[in-house]
């Protein structure tokens, strides 16, 4: 099996979406295609004409990520269609990601759906919902009058971690390296930047784990944990992200 030429694919893909665009109504003379002709496009999108037009027919061209954002910009693609534009270019998008401004209420909702100790972390794991069986389990920390209840600034500053996660340093490292990940595709998000300073200040383990810049995905596994009431329990954690909303984390955590 042919396997598909990304260059036409993602040529394919800009043609399609240009050609849905309405034409300018200054334009004038008779089209003989629909939506935008190229050099209208060219124009919008700062570039030349022969660069739209080769990129199209899926010539080797230099396409670098800024250029590819103008012309998202010009081609007024939704995030989804932004996002596999640049998947197709094999670029990373420049442009900072988008942030909700808040948790919607049918994802807060998510947590009391479940049985088993599980709890909503927003873009900077914050919990933002969790459910009684995950109150009990975090006592301390998913407290109704909790100020804080941030997971990161759980683990590495609160005492009741340590006593808490059985494994905590080899934890630490994991938290650590796994939130790396979340961050390095918003390098320069404000939120991000203050939380981890925060962190660096306050603990040793966290600037130790921080520049060893390890990345990991949230795979999940066995956690264990030292509860003050139930003794040593054997969860497994799985996390689930919400297809339209990815900076949404369900973590769940059941019988191992």
């Amino acid at each position: 099996m042919t396997q598909p030429d990304p260059r036409r694919l993602l040529g394919a893909f800009i043609r399609a979406h240009r050609e849905r665009l309405p034409p300018p109504v200054s334009g004038v003379g008779r089209r003989r295609t629909p939506g935008l002709r190229r050099e209208e496009l060219a124009d919008a999108a700062g570039v030349s004409t022969t660069w739209i037009t080769w990129l199209e027919q899926g010539r080797e061209v230099a396409a670098s990520a800024a250029a590819l954002a103008r012309l998202a910009d010009a081609l007024r693609l939704t995030s989804a269609e932004r996002a596999s534009m640049f998947d197709l270019a094999r670029k990373r998008d420049p442009s900072p990601a988008s942030v909700i401004a808040d948790v919607p209420a049918d994802l807060l909702a998510l947590p009391s759906l479940v049985t088993v100790p599980a709890y909503l972390l927003d873009r900077t794991w914050t919990v933002r919902a969790w459910n009684a069986p995950a109150a009990r389990l975090f006592s301390g920390w998913l407290d109704e009058d909790a100020a804080d209840r941030n997971l990161m600034r759980f683990v590495f500053l609160s005492p009741l971690a340590r006593a808490l996660i059985a494994d905590w340093p080899e934890r630490c490292q994991r938290l650590a390296a796994e939130f790396r990940a979340d961050y390095s595709r918003c390098p320069h998000d404000a939120a991000f930047l203050a939380l981890i300073e925060d962190l660096s200040a306050g603990s040793e383990a966290f600037s130790r784990c921080w520049k060893e810049q390890a990345v990991l995905h949230r795979e999940g596994g066995e956690r264990v944990f030292n509860h003050p009431s139930d003794g040593m329990l054997r969860l497994r954690q799985t996390t689930l992200l919400v297809a339209a909303q990815q900076e949404c984390k369900l973590v769940c955590l059941s019988p191992a």
